[in-house]
């Protein structure tokens, strides 16, 4: 219940006061998005799994938004940002769907 409440407020105060999000930060907004949404689902899929630990899924979310961050920077001091974006969707993309895959699983038993 805390976390949806956490969402919700979230969302809310991200609607009221429509914060602007720095140029030099843009390229990797999408990256921490989808690092984040994978941490997320992970999340879920333990609670589902009945491993859930709270400590261990923050320094999951906060790592997976640094270390692909981190990568897209790299990637764009080498001149190949684009290709390692596309590359961390990519990992994270079937990290995320081999967990949705697991927790419709889990929760309709096919």
């Amino acid at each position: 219940m805390i976390p949806a409440l956490g969402l919700i407020a979230g969302i809310v105060i991200g609607v009221v006061f429509r914060p602007d999000v720095p140029i030099w930060l843009l390229p990797y907004l999408p990256i921490a998005v989808i690092a984040a949404l994978d941490a997320v689902f992970g999340g879920v899929r333990a609670v589902l799994d009945g491993i859930f630990d709270d400590k261990v899924f923050v320094v999951s979310f906060l790592s997976n938004v640094l270390v692909a961050a981190f990568i897209v920077f790299l990637g764009d001091k080498l001149g190949v940002g684009s290709q390692m974006s596309t590359g961390v969707i990519v990992v994270l993309g079937v990290r995320i769907f081999s967990n949705v895959a697991s927790i419709r699983r889990h929760l309709f038993h096919a």
